[in-house]
């Protein structure tokens, strides 16, 4: 089977490559902007038409769409997120090799969800912020293409590589600078948030069946589990032996915006916490969010494999190298 990845040096697209690489039944091209990809294009400024003659030229007998942005205005996002997938399902109904289409969605689509419950496909997408419109946007052209294709809605991914910016990865920042000098306390904010996080190479392992099934529409990826921010701290705090106190700051709603996974004004005033650095958070789902699960269970025999403390266990332990 000949596989054609696209975003394979993004922080989702790197695991699903090794996967796909380890299947031995698989040949698999890169396409993407940097100079390590097996070819080079820009799907953002990209025409249809040369992309179909690459298509026509490789037959693929899948196209797994890893590639987007998750920072930046709206006119960035939906360029990445929106323009680029029109590009995509445009050049494949161009093209005669009749490919089957695996785009990666997110949580983000659908916004945010009651407290206590699990959000299903079914379930009206109401994203809370550009970053999911322009998600959202991309999941309706390509289930409107006619293509066969599926998307794979990921919650909140998490392990290896997780970036320093999301709000895992600042928590493991925080601690190893509070580690590093020695502090006998941490104090963060906005750790209240619930989400469901999900490994990255469970995700890969998702993206991988996908792209063998004949499973079409949309698929929630997630561990059908949610969990606070302050509990994640507790267990990272635990896996990275900090023996220090863990306080957690009570803010205002502005004064939020300033705590790990919310973004900072410049009309934002009052004392920002230094282990807690602004990151924009970019999903708008509110204070919770737990995917339904069951559909990736029954259409793609998939479950969730790798735990939180192990994918946390791996965050702290690249977290550490920095010291």
């Amino acid at each position: 089977m000949r596989v054609l990845l696209i975003g394979a040096n993004g922080y989702l697209g790197r695991f699903v490559a090794d996967r796909l690489l380890a299947d031995p039944a698989v040949q698999l091209t890169a396409l993407g902007r940097g100079d390590d990809a097996d070819v080079r294009f820009d799907l953002a400024t990209g025409s249809p038409g040369a992309l179909t003659r690459f298509l026509d030229a490789v037959h693929p007998g899948v196209v797994i769409n890893c590639a987007g942005a998750i920072r930046g205005g709206a006119r960035d996002l939906t360029r990445h997120n929106t323009v680029a997938v029109a590009t995509i399902c445009e050049a494949l109904r161009r093209s005669g090799c009749g490919a089957r289409l695996v785009q990666i969605g997110c949580g983000a689509e659908y916004g945010p969800s009651q407290p206590g419950s699990s959000t299903a496909e079914d379930a009206v997408p109401r994203p809370g912020g550009p970053y999911g419109v322009s998600k959202l946007a991309a999941t309706e052209l390509v289930l409107g293409s006619g293509l066969d294709a599926v998307v794979l809605r990921v919650f909140s991914p998490a392990g290896p590589a997780t970036p320093a910016g999301s709000p895992l990865g600042r928590l493991a920042e925080a601690m190893r600078r509070a580690m590093q000098a020695g502090d006998g306390e941490l104090k963060l904010g906005g750790l209240g948030a619930q989400r469901d996080f999900i490994d990255v190479r469970d995700v890969a392992r998702a993206v991988h069946a996908a792209s063998l099934s004949a499973a079409q529409g949309i698929i929630n990826i997630g561990s059908g589990r949610a969990v606070r921010l302050r509990d994640a701290a507790a267990v990272l705090a635990r896996v990275a032996g900090f023996g220090g106190a863990l306080h957690e700051l009570d803010a205002p709603p502005v004064a939020l915006r300033q705590s790990i996974g919310h973004p900072r004004s410049e009309s934002d005033h009052g004392t920002q916490v230094p282990t807690a650095a602004a990151y924009p958070y970019p999903d708008g789902c509110g204070s919770w969010q737990q995917a339904d699960v069951r559909t990736a269970r029954d259409r793609l025999g998939w479950r969730p494999r790798i735990n939180l403390e192990e994918s946390l266990a791996d965050i702290w332990m690249e977290a550490a190298c920095r010291i």
